[in-house]
């Protein structure tokens, strides 16, 4: 099929654009990728009056890295954040989490075009980047003709392809804030074949200090009709000392909270004894990275 008809606009700046998102509202639709806007065109899902194309806006494709926060634009392309972000990170880090989440983002040819932003504000529940900066505690940067606000992403995320995104609101950064050393990471992910969206898919940050948990950072994709933060898990890891048996019955405990939603790929049991398995071997992994970082 072919997309409805539309307007095209492509503006060169931050202001200009948000000017126009104010002059049209909810009939523009945001171009920055495309991976997952343009089928949902062509399939006549979405049915734009206009397109506002992002990708030759100036600002919007930044890393700065400093020592308190890694602050990413929204057109940052994912496969930037694969290959250019590692180079630009102090090593150990839990800012590592991202380009490790990435890698499991399609194909190749699809993170060339993809950005963080457009990923976030699609808000698939299945999506792995959307996991990755709710585990690390990120700050989403909001921007509209009459000002900015920043929100995080329990509130940015309100369910099934749903954002707190207004209208007239875009995406412009995301900041996310360093985590003390004895910090390690874990991205794991079940899927059909490589490159699919997750069946399950957890995202886990986890500091060690002085033999016991003092923070942790858990997110699952592919379990819910939106991101999930595990924070009950969270605050049953804090004050632990690591050990396999530990993670092993929290994990189980908190996915059998989870109310998945059944599809072709398997009922809900099986996602929940996923999600449980998943959770045991991240946590292990994030808090054997921790003890490395921590070295």
């Amino acid at each position: 099929m072919k997309p409805a008809p539309f307007d095209y606009l492509a503006p060169t700046t931050i202001e200009e654009t948000l000017d126009v998102l104010a002059e049209h509202g909810d009939e523009a639709k945001v171009l920055a990728g495309g991976q997952s806007l343009v089928p949902m065109l062509n399939f006549r899902l979405a049915r734009p009056a206009v397109l506002v194309d992002i990708n030759h806006v100036a600002g919007l494709d930044g890393i700065e890295v400093a020592a308190d926060s890694l602050t990413l634009g929204a057109a940052v392309r994912q496969r930037a954040l694969e290959t250019r972000l590692p180079g630009q990170l102090p090593r150990p880090s839990a800012w590592g989490l991202l380009p490790e989440a990435v890698g499991y983002v399609g194909h190749q040819q699809i993170r060339a075009r993809g950005t963080l932003g457009g990923s976030l504000a699609h808000a698939d529940p299945a999506a792995e980047l959307p996991a990755a900066v709710t585990a690390l505690g990120a700050t989403l940067c909001l921007r509209s003709a009459d000002g900015q606000r920043e929100v995080g992403p329990d509130e940015f995320f309100e369910g099934f392809f749903t954002t707190c995104l207004a209208p007239e609101e875009l995406l412009v950064a995301i900041r996310v804030p360093a985590w003390p050393a004895g910090t390690g990471t874990s991205f794991l992910e079940v899927s059909r074949r490589r490159g699919d969206f997750a069946q399950v898919a957890v995202a886990a940050a986890i500091t060690v200090a002085d033999g016991r948990i003092t923070r942790a950072g858990i997110a699952l994709a592919g379990v819910a009709g939106g991101t999930v933060h595990a924070r009950e898990l969270e605050d049953g890891l804090v004050g632990q000392a690591p050990a396999a048996g530990t993670f092993a019955e929290l994990a189980a405990d908190y996915a059998a909270t989870l109310d998945p939603p059944p599809d072709v790929h398997g009922p809900a049991e099986y996602r929940r004894a996923l999600a449980a398995h998943l959770l045991e071997r991240a946590l292990t992994e994030a808090t054997g990275r921790s003890s490395a970082a921590a070295a």
